[in-house]
C-alpha cells in the first residue's frame, strides 16, 4: 500500500475512534441494576468493521470504547472493553467485510456478523463482570447488553447504507 493510501486508512481510523468514544458518552441509558448504562457505540463499531475491514473495527472497537469508559468514570472496565470491543468490531469484520462491500446491509452475513459480534459483547461483559463483581451479579446485565446489541445493528442498518451511497471509507463503487 502506498504513503496515501496508509495516511487515508489511518485517518478514517482515528475518525472511527473518535465516532465510538461520541457514540458510547453521548447517548446513556443508565441501568440501575448494574451501575452501569446502554449505549450505541456499538453501532459506530459495526460501521467501522464493515466500511474499513476488522483491523478498522478491532481499533477502532477497543480504542474508541475503552477511551469513553475512561472519559465517563468506568475506567475500571477500561481494559476489559478495549479487549471485548476491539474482539467484537474484529468479528463483525472478518465475517461481514466483504458481503457489506458487495452486497449492503440487508445481506444475511452482514446482518450474521453484527449479530455474532453482539453476542460476543454480551458474552465478554458477562464474563467481565463475572471476575469483577461474581457470576450471579454478571448475570443482571445480560438482557440491558442484549438490547444494547440488539438495537445497535438496528441503528446501524440505515447509517451503514447512507455509508454505502455516499461511498464513504473504503465503501465499493455502485
Amino acid at each position: 500500500m502506498n504513503t496515501s493510501g496508509r495516511l487515508r486508512d489511518l485517518t478514517w481510523t482515528a475518525l472511527f475512534v473518535a465516532l465510538v468514544a461520541v457514540a458510547t458518552i453521548v447517548i446513556q441509558i443508565p441501568t440501575i441494576a448494574t451501575g452501569g448504562f446502554i449505549n450505541v457505540g456499538d453501532t459506530m463499531i459495526f460501521v467501522a468493521a464493515l466500511v474499513g475491514g476488522p483491523q478498522m473495527g478491532l481499533i477502532a472497537g477497543g480504542l474508541g470504547s475503552a477511551l469513553a469508559d475512561v472519559l465517563t468514570g468506568y475506567a475500571h472496565w477500561a481494559p476489559w472493553t478495549l479487549v471485548i470491543k476491539g474482539i467484537e468490531g474484529s468479528i463483525v469484520g472478518v465475517i461481514a467485510y466483504r458481503s457489506y462491500r458487495r452486497h449492503g446491509p440487508l445481506h444475511h452475513r452482514t446482518l450474521l456478523g453484527m449479530g455474532v459480534a453482539a453476542l460476543w459483547m454480551v458474552f465478554g461483559y458477562y464474563v467481565a463482570g463475572g471476575v469483577m463483581r461474581g457470576f450471579a451479579a454478571a448475570l443482571s446485565a445480560v438482557p440491558a447488553d442484549l438490547v444494547q446489541g440488539l438495537g445497535s445493528i438496528v441503528i446501524a442498518l440505515p447509517v451503514l447504507g447512507a455509508v454505502r451511497k455516499l461511498r464513504i471509507g473504503n465503501a465499493p463503487d455502485n
